[in-house]
């Protein structure tokens, strides 16, 4: 499975010589029976950097499964960890059943394959946060999201008036309770895939209707837009690769200097090929309770007892009981 990434530029440069972001947009469309996605991502370097240390999936996989990963170490070891942790997640989950447990060992493996890989090379430190999505279903309408760190999901409505929704909590010192090392600070990520530090990583379902997005994108990005700005700017009428060059600008404008990505995945029902879906399902359901019933009449008249009908009213009584007394589902995996 590919990776994205900008080119590395040459490790030497001039102090006066001309320095611009390098920054790569990528955009797809996947098309299924049912269900089209639109597809569109935003990396840039930032400016304090001599390479971008972010790295996201390539929109042209055969899964619909997508992450972002945002070196954390600085320098080449920073951009080889999360190149390498895009690259163990698409390894250990593409063309395979995906479930929570599934994801959640591929971060472990990710999280000792990364280490090992850099201790074999170098001494210094090298981790990366990441955040995921995958898709789920016939319909997609059913999504997984996983994240360590502070990378983090958002889910856009179709409605122009609601801010994005934040589905992911930072893994930072902060929030874990945890004391930052000397020199951090407590909105520092307290978690990251490389350095053997994660133990669970988060993983949680969620549901994506016609016409919304989910949004992956590094601290680079969240933390100079705020979620109404993001919905605000994601629902304009460019298109979305072009929406998603300009959540970058916008950090840009803000101050940022990190390095910046975000991936977009837009839902969109084909829907005249849902109606004969549902207008399929409508008429098997039917025919089977039309069988049902003509074969319990002719049951009924060969047997005509009172008592068992009694007694079956009585079953579907105690059954339509238990039925009611079952927990309804939840929506965080276990």
């Amino acid at each position: 499975m590919d990776f994205v990434t900008p080119l590395e530029p040459p490790p030497v440069r001039s102090d006066d010589a001309p320095r611009e972001s390098a920054t790569t947009t990528r955009q797809a469309v996947r098309l299924t029976p049912w269900v089209r996605l639109e597809l569109a991502a935003a990396s840039a370097r930032g400016r304090r950097r001599e390479i971008n240390e972010d790295a996201h999936s390539a929109l042209s996989g055969s899964t619909p499964l997508y992450a972002v990963a945002d070196g954390v170490g600085g320098g080449a070891m920073a951009a080889r960890a999360s190149r390498e942790l895009v690259h163990c997640l698409h390894d250990a989950l593409d063309a395979r059943r995906i479930d929570a447990r599934s994801i959640r060992d591929a971060v472990l493996r990710a999280d000792r394959e990364v280490g090992r890989s850099i201790a074999r090379e170098t001494d210094s430190a090298g981790a990366a946060t990441m955040a995921l999505c995958a898709g789920t279903g016939v319909l997609l309408s059913r999504w997984l999201i996983a994240w360590v760190g502070d990378c983090r999901v958002y889910r856009v409505s179709a409605q122009s008036d609601e801010p994005a929704q934040l589905l992911t909590v930072d893994d930072t010192y902060e929030h874990l309770s945890e004391v930052p090392p000397p020199g951090g600070a407590h909105d520092d990520p307290a978690r990251m895939v490389g350095n053997g530090a994660v133990s669970s990583p988060n993983v949680d379902r969620v549901s994506l209707a016609g016409g919304e997005m989910l949004v992956l994108c590094s601290d680079g990005i969240h933390k100079h837009i705020g979620p109404g700005e993001i919905s605000d700017v994601l629902r304009g009428p460019a298109p979305l690769v072009r929406r998603c060059g300009r959540l970058l600008a916008l950090a840009r404008a803000r101050g940022s200097r990190d390095d910046a990505t975000v991936l977009v995945v837009r839902r969109e029902p084909r829907h005249e090929r849902v109606a004969l879906l549902v207008a399929t399902g409508v008429l098997v359901t039917a025919l089977v309770t039309a069988l049902v019933v003509t074969a319990g009449g002719r049951g009924f008249r060969a047997s005509h007892r009172t008592p068992a009908t009694v007694e079956t009213a009585q079953i579907a009584a105690v059954t339509g009981r238990s039925l009611e007394a079952q927990p309804s589902p939840r929506t965080r995996e276990p």
